[in-house]
This record gives structure tokens, C-alpha cells and sequence, in this order.
């Protein structure tokens, strides 16, 4: 049976029992053909083990836009009111400054419907009390350079009454010298005139008129002395004058100068109130303006997030989400921290977007379907709260992306890297390498080609 020798059983044993149906049976081919399918697989892995491998790194994101302008954007109300209408509905497409609601005051301090006039007669009011605040300081600058100028007038008047003061006492003292004089002569005089008497040269007549004659003289410079007294008391009293008129000017002075000091004051906290008031009077202006909420881009109405008339909303809540028209679309991929290092700006990605079927071979992007190309515009230099790191990919000209996709949309995307061969790369895998970059590459990433150039 274990057919052994050369002679074979199986041979006697048909021969032996001439079995008919043994006869008929063949031999099976399955084995065979399975062995060559088989053969022809391993050659076929074979040969793909050494066809190129395009390594990636592969990532998960949405749809976005690459300027912040571009991406949607709740439209806040600037102040707070009553909703009064709404003049477009979800979806509807707006310009720039279309009215999108009309608000009404809710605060009682603007609610009055004549708040302007008031103010503005308040405005006015302010501006005539700074107008006669002026004109009193103007009134008392000039009343300041008058009594400046009635004080040189009056030191000028007072100088010249104590220099005729002074010439008066010269006079006078001269005159009482003369008196004196002449007193003496006629003193002088009377003795001759007694001494004669007792000779019989004169008579009693002519020495009782000397006498006479020298009372007279006595009393002429007694009468001297006093004018000569008085007009030393004059001139004592034109100097007090004078010196009393400094100070009484200089109280004078001081008083208008505090007046004026008070009247600056006093402008000052006018226009300070004044300008208040206009401050207030442009607030309620252009709060007033601020009732209709504008768009402020061009753009569709996404979403109401007030709804109904007569619901109230606070300064700066939101009632709206606006996406702007013809965004600049980009991708946002999250890629894994120990990936960032491989990734530089302008590398190429492959991009599967949700909602577009595609047939994806990362490794080879040329036989894949459905993919569409871009490159990397933006690697953030800090991690997301995801604890990934975010690149934000741009289009590629060359390939333009489905204009129907929105901002939202998921995205499953690829960077691409270098080319191995696939046993390197099913290598890499299975041994957790990190994946091959060219030399410059990896200079540029250490920065060690700059410091060589530096």
C-alpha cells in the first residue's frame, strides 16, 4: 500500500479486480490549477514588493476658509432693544448694508421720542453760560488794565503832590527865613532908635511906630512857622497818600484778578459739562442709527438665532449667522503631533471630501479616484485642544475643488511625502519607523543647513 518497490498495488489491484468504475474516474486537475494561481500570486506580490510607495500621512477634517473674512459670522446688534421686524428669513441672500432687523429703545434713559432736541437745547444752553463766562473775563481783563492804568495815574498824581508839597516847604522856609531877617533888622532897629530916644535924636512917635513895626514883623514869622509847619504836615500826608495808594490799587487788582481767576475756573467746567453734552448728544446719535442691524458683507442668512417681534435682546447678542459669499475655501486637517516635524508649507495633499465618493490608494495617489489635490498653506505653531496640530490646505490650480462643497463638510486627507519601495514601507510600518525625507528636507526641518550658511 505504501507502493514501496517499483511494482505498484494499485496496478495489481485493477488489474486483479478489473473495477469499472475505477476506470472511469481521472485524475484532478484543482490541485494543480490552485498550485500555479498560487505561484502566479507570490510573483505577483513579489513584483509589487519593489514598485515605488508614495509614504503620507494621513489626517481628519472640515471644510473652512483661508481668510477669516470668508468663514461664517454671527451678526451681533450693537445695542440692546426690541425686535420690531425682520425683513429677510433663513437662507435668503443679502448685500453689504441690507437691513436684516429693526430694533426699538428699551432703556428709559433714551426711550423719550424728543431726547435730541432736549439735548440739543442742553448743547445750546451750555454753549450761551460759556459765551457769558467769556465775556466776563473779558470784562474784568479789561477792568484789571484799568485799574493797572488808573494806578500809574494815581502814583503819577500822588508823586507830583509830594514834589509841590516839597517845593512848598522850600518856599516857605525861605519866606521865614526872610521874615526872621527882616524881624531881626527891625529888632535891630527899635535898640537904635530907644538908644536915639534917650539922646533926643528921636521922638516918641517914631520909637513907638518901631515898636509897632517890630511887632509886626514877630507876627509875621510866627504866621510863618505855622504855614511852613503846615506844609511839612502836607507833605508828610502826600507821601502817606502815596504809599496808601499802592496798596489800595493792588486790593483792587488782586479782587479782579480772583473774580477772573473764578470766571477761567468757571469756563473751564463749562466746556468740560459742554463737551459732555455733545459726547452724549453723538452717543444717542449714532445709538439711534444703530436701531436697524446692517449686513455686514455680502452673504446668505444662515440662521436666525432670535425669532418672533417684540422679543428683547441685549447689547452686543447675537441674531444671526451670516456665511459670506464666494469664499476663499480651505481645508483644516488634524494631524498628530509626531507628524508636524515631516510636514512643510507647500506640500502636496490628497483630499477626500464627504459626500464625493472616491477610491483612495494612499500610497499611490496617481490610480486613486475621486481625490482632488491641494497644498499646504498653514502649519499652526501650537497644538489644537484636540491635542493634534492643525494645517490649513488651499487649493491646487491645476485642480479645482467641487464648487458645491461647504464650509463643514468632513474631510479625510493625505500630505504626501517621499517614494520608497513597498517592502520598505510594509517594513517601516510593522517596526513603527517614522517616515523617510530627503536630506534637504531633513535640513531644513533641524536648521542645519542655515547655520552652516550663517
Amino acid at each position: 500500500m505504501l507502493n514501496i518497490t517499483r511494482r505498484r498495488v494499485k496496478d495489481e489491484m485493477l488489474d486483479r479486480y478489473n473495477l469499472h468504475a475505477l476506470s472511469t474516474l481521472s485524475t484532478p486537475k484543482t490541485g494543480r490549477l490552485f498550485a500555479r494561481w498560487m505561484q502566479g500570486i507570490m510573483v505577483i506580490l513579489f513584483v509589487i514588493m519593489f514598485l515605488p510607495w508614495q509614504q503620507n500621512i494621513s489626517g481628519t477634517g472640515v471644510v473652512t476658509a483661508l481668510s477669516p473674512g470668508d468663514r461664517p459670522q454671527t451678526v451681533q446688534n450693537i445695542v440692546g432693544g426690541r425686535i420690531e421686524a425682520w425683513y429677510v428669513k433663513e437662507g435668503d441672500f443679502v448685500e453689504a448694508d441690507d437691513t436684516l432687523a429693526v430694533l426699538s429703545e428699551a432703556k428709559d434713559e433714551y426711550i423719550d421720542p424728543q431726547i435730541m432736541t432736549r439735548l440739543q437745547e442742553q448743547v445750546q444752553a451750555k454753549r450761551d453760560g460759556i459765551a457769558g463766562y467769556r465775556a466776563k473775563i473779558d470784562a474784568l481783563a479789561n477792568q484789571l488794565a484799568a485799574l493797572r492804568e488808573a494806578l500809574n495815574f494815581s502814583l503819577d498824581k500822588g508823586r507830583n503832590k509830594v514834589r509841590q508839597s516839597q517845593l512848598k516847604v522850600v518856599s516857605d522856609s525861605t519866606d521865614l527865613v526872610a521874615l526872621r531877617t527882616n524881624y531881626q533888622i527891625t529888632k535891630d532897629r527899635l535898640a537904635r532908635y530907644e538908644e536915639g530916644y534917650k539922646s533926643g535924636l528921636f521922638s516918641l512917635t517914631d520909637l513907638e511906630s518901631r515898636r509897632l513895626k517890630v511887632q509886626e514883623e514877630s507876627a509875621k514869622v510866627v504866621s510863618q512857622e505855622n504855614k511852613l509847619n503846615i506844609a511839612r504836615q502836607e507833605l508828610i500826608n502826600a507821601r502817606i497818600e502815596l504809599n496808601s495808594l499802592q496798596a489800595e490799587y493792588q486790593e483792587k487788582i488782586a479782587k479782579a484778578n480772583s473774580d477772573r481767576s473764578s470766571a477761567l475756573s468757571s469756563l473751564a467746567e463749562g466746556e468740560s459739562e459742554l463737551s459732555k453734552l455733545q459726547n452724549k448728544f453723538a452717543s444717542v446719535e449714532i445709538r439711534q442709527g444703530n436701531y436697524i442691524v446692517r449686513a455686514p458683507q455680502s452673504g446668505y442668512v444662515v440662521r436666525a438665532m432670535k425669532a418672533g417681534i417684540g422679543e428683547n435682546i441685549k447689547e452686543g447678542e447675537t441674531i444671526a449667522t451670516l456665511q459670506p459669499e464666494n469664499p476663499n475655501i480651505a481645508v483644516e486637517l488634524y494631524v498628530s503631533p509626531m507628524d508636524v516635524p515631516l510636514i512643510s508649507i507647500g506640500r502636496e495633499v490628497r483630499l477626500e471630501f464627504d459626500g464625493w465618493p472616491a477610491l483612495q490608494f494612499a500610497g499611490w495617489p496617481g490610480v486613486s479616484v475621486g481625490t482632488f489635490g491641494g497644498k499646504v498653506a498653514v502649519i499652526d505653531r501650537v497644538g489644537s485642544a484636540n491635542g493634534k496640530f492643525r494645517l490649513l490646505v488651499e487649493p491646487k490650480p491645476s485642480e479645482p475643488w467641487p464648487a458645491a462643497i461647504r464650509q463643514g463638510s468632513g474631510v479625510y486627507g493625505w500630505v504626501m511625502l517621499s517614494d520608497v519601495p513597498v517592502w520598505y514601507e510594509i517594513w517601516r510600518q510593522l517596526n513603527g519607523f517614522p517616515p523617510n525625507l530627503e536630506k534637504g528636507e531633513i535640513d531644513k526641518i533641524t536648521g542645519s543647513s542655515e547655520g552652516k550658511k550663517k
